[in-house]
């Protein structure tokens, strides 16, 4: 019986000792995970300025772009409104003269 009963205590230490080291285990993952998570953070967090400039770069060049395009179609408008005024200058300039002289035709 004394036999049995110490094999049963050494069993319930050994136990004892795998469950403290489990929750050991589980402690240090869980320690890791969160300074892990910490420094994923911190990382992020330091990268947020470069990104930041990385969107105003896109939005400035983007803006560029949108500039420019306004820009051409402004000077082609402008180009084709000068045409029409100079193709319509001269039959302008003879009704106007007309008017003044009191000549029609």
């Amino acid at each position: 019986m004394d036999d049995t009963l110490k094999r049963l205590l050494d069993a319930e230490m050994r136990a004892e000792q795998i469950a403290q080291q489990a929750e050991a285990e589980q402690e240090r993952i869980i320690q890791k995970a969160i300074a892990d998570a910490k420094s994923e953070n911190e990382r992020f967090t330091a990268r947020i300025p470069d990104l930041h400039r990385s969107f105003i770069a896109k939005s400035e060049e983007k803006a560029e772009q949108t500039i420019a395009e306004l820009r051409r179609r402004y000077d082609e408008r402008h180009i084709q409104l000068r045409d029409q005024a100079e193709q319509r200058e001269e039959a302008a300039l003879e009704t106007a003269f007309q008017i003044l002289t009191g000549v029609e035709r």
